[in-house]
């Protein structure tokens, strides 16, 4: 279960907010970690298994104030549902000039058209 924490440090500067990146980064379980806020003072570490106290105490060690904000789960992000694509290929019922070549064309459609229509059109 992957999990996301929030804490608020004091970061005043770009060193600072470097060093607290690097200390939630070598902490064991951490995926990623990111700076938020307003005033980029939220370190925000994304992770499995990480041990939330542990970290906040070695940051308040290194960089002096250091406050959890909120822990909570992760969930996998759900993948957009797209309209239905229209069929890949439409018979067009287009014959070449010549007699020697009688197969039906098939052209695919580029873009559906409105809802409201309910049809494919070909450009």
């Amino acid at each position: 279960m992957q999990q996301k924490i929030v804490i608020k440090v004091l970061m005043t500067c770009d060193k600072c907010r470097t060093k607290a990146m690097k200390i939630a980064a070598k902490t064991s379980g951490v995926n990623s970690v990111a700076i938020e806020g307003s005033d980029k003072d939220q370190l925000v570490v994304i992770g499995e298994g990480v041990d939330t106290p542990n970290l906040t105490r070695s940051l308040r060690k290194k960089l002096c104030y250091a406050e959890i904000l909120k822990v909570e789960e992760v969930k996998p992000k759900e993948e957009e549902k797209k309209p239905p694509l229209c069929p890949k290929l439409t018979l067009c019922h287009q014959y070449p000039p010549f007699p020697m070549y009688c197969e039906p064309m098939y052209c695919e459609p580029l873009r559906c058209a409105s809802s409201s229509d309910g049809g494919c059109f070909i450009m």
